[in-house]
């Protein structure tokens, strides 16, 4: 064996290292523990790296949970089952269809979906709303006496105010879609995917500094049992000229990847945009209450009124039957 072209082609080797193999040298070193030095990061870049983990996290932990907003049936019951003739219609257009009906086959036929109809949402609210309207018709079905059964009145009437509140949860979820979710979730996967980015480029040219420094304490690179070029005495420059100059490259990069870091995560930091959108989806939420409050608000009165009624008829015919 030519032991001369042996070590000839070890030194061709050791000649065209490229940073990313000088980079993950010092890496696998610093994960052994056989890296002499390590260059320290600023307090202040460590601090702005915590607030930057941070926030990701805030991002991660509301988008977990904010999530469900796009997914119409968060709070659908998972124990009802309904058909499509129960999904084919709008309570409104029920009740609408229902008024006009002049017999009971029309009565039948407004509460059975059309062969085209688009299925009705699934919520919580909007499942009440077919409940009640359901039950009413039941109890409307089987009345035999004279006037409307006032529990069958109050149920339609409830079953009206509920698909309102549906849709305005819909509308809600909506806004919060577009005025919250979409935000952060674009600060998580676009912003804080800079920072990350920034930090990384930081790491790599902090490891690239540290092999420089390395390589000249060893004299240049070298495969396990080959001597360096400087141990060998065929180094073409000065060693310690070429490494200087190496080292102050490797400094300069540093430094320039740091501070633009630094600035891509105060970007990240300072900008309004996370608490706009929170107010954004306060203000939503805000909104959905408000319209449930006007409208239960108009129809607890008229429920009421039946209420009374009702009683009030119940009390005279015992008072008469006594």
């Amino acid at each position: 064996m030519d032991f001369n072209k042996v070590s000839a082609f070890g030194k061709n080797i050791s000649a065209s290292f490229t940073p990313f193999a000088a980079r993950t040298q010092q890496y696998v070193k610093e994960q052994l523990g056989q890296a002499e030095d390590k260059t320290q990061l600023p307090p202040d870049y460590i601090e702005l790296e915590k607030r930057v983990d941070a926030l990701k996290q805030v991002h991660q932990k509301m988008l977990q949970v904010t999530s469900q907003y796009s997914h119409e049936a968060y709070d659908y019951p998972a124990n009802i089952k309904e058909s499509f003739g129960d999904l084919g219609r709008t309570v409104s257009e029920k009740v609408h269809l229902l008024s006009t009906a002049t017999s009971p086959a029309e009565a039948q036929a407004a509460l059975t979906a059309p062969p085209s109809a688009k299925p009705q949402p699934k919520t919580f609210n909007h499942a009440i709303a077919r409940a009640s309207l359901a039950s009413s018709q039941l109890l409307q079905q089987q009345h035999t006496g004279t006037g409307d059964d006032p529990l069958a009145t109050a149920l339609e009437k409830y079953a009206l105010a509920s698909e309102r509140v549906g849709e305005a949860r819909l509308a809600q979820d909506s806004q919060i879609q577009s005025r919250f979710l979409a935000g952060w979730s674009t600060t998580l996967n676009t912003n804080l995917m800079f920072a990350t980015r920034a930090r990384k480029s930081v790491e790599n040219s902090r490891l690239m500094l540290d092999a420089a420094k390395a390589k000249a304490k060893s004299g240049g690179w070298h495969l396990p049992g080959q001597a360096s070029a400087r141990a060998e005495g065929q180094g073409e420059e000065d060693p310690s000229e070429e490494s200087r100059v190496e080292i102050e490259q490797a400094e300069d990069e540093f430094v320039g990847q740091t501070e633009e870091a630094v600035g891509v995560m105060k970007n990240v930091l300072d900008t309004p945009e996370p608490l706009r959108n929170l107010a954004d989806l306060i203000a939503a939420q805000l909104e959905f209450h408000k319209k449930a409050y006007e409208i239960l608000s108009e129809l607890a009165p008229v429920v009421d009124g039946l209420q009374v009624e009702q009683e009030a008829s119940y009390r005279k015919s015992r008072d008469g039957s006594s």
